[in-house]
């Protein structure tokens, strides 16, 4: 007779590693399903996107299949590109918490309410916004030590419609601004145009979490040097 099959007892850690895993797949397969929803409800096919966003027509597939997570700078161009925003991307949509008070109405938005997404090199973005705010984008970032909102790619700078303010919650911020660098720890902040050239990144050993806030479409202030300074940075 064969031998019985011998079941090796899984330690709690490998068990929490697998069920991670198991996460981060319906994960990644959740975000690409609503950025191909927010695609076909912009109009736009799978090539034309490529194309937009000078990228493969295989790769943007990926993306929507849940095989390959975008880094942070290219779901920010993506959703740029849809005509949409960051908020649009998680599950859940408005908050249950819709509350009415005196002065009028507001949105309350619980911890675990709505998903984090987790984009490339571990980045994991979550909303903090309650319900969506026209033209503004409410969310919190945790970086993985030694990693980079381009993905790697150390030629990589982002550069977009609006304004970001940020304040590092725990851990340490690079942030590279039109040639300047900037270490940025807990307390500190940073407000700069999204038309600059910009990259975040963690160099550091331990996580770092902060707080953005993206305005995708301020009224530019002419007098205003952060707008100034964009200027001169596109030409």
């Amino acid at each position: 007779m064969p031998e019985p099959e011998t079941l090796i007892p899984q330690s709690s850690a490998e068990v929490a590693a697998a069920a991670t895993l198991a996460e981060q797949a319906g994960d990644a397969a959740e975000l690409g399903a609503r950025l191909r929803a927010l695609r076909e409800e912009a109009g736009l096919s799978l090539r034309e996107l490529a194309r937009r966003l000078d990228i493969s027509a295989s790769a943007v597939s990926q993306i929507e299949r849940g095989v390959m997570r975008p880094s942070v700078n290219r779901l920010i161009a993506i959703v740029g590109e849809l005509g949409a925003s960051i908020t649009d991307v998680f599950a859940g949509g408005t908050s249950s918490y819709a509350e009415r008070s005196s002065f009028g109405s507001y949105s309350l938005l619980r911890r675990g309410e709505i998903a984090p997404v987790t984009l490339d090199s571990g980045v994991i973005y979550r909303r903090l916004s309650g319900s969506r705010t026209s033209g503004i984008d409410h969310f919190e970032s945790t970086f993985p030590p030694l990693s980079s909102a381009s993905s790697g790619d150390a030629a990589s700078f982002a550069t977009h419609a609006g304004v970001e303010s940020g304040v590092v919650i725990s851990g340490e911020l690079t942030v590279e601004v039109h040639g300047d660098t900037v270490t940025l720890r807990p307390g500190d902040s940073i407000t700069y145009s999204s038309e600059t050239p910009h990259r975040v990144s963690n160099r550091s050993s331990e996580p770092c979490v902060a707080n953005w806030v993206i305005a995708r479409a301020p009224q530019a202030d002419p007098s205003n040097p952060l707008f100034s300074e964009a200027r001169a940075a596109r030409r």
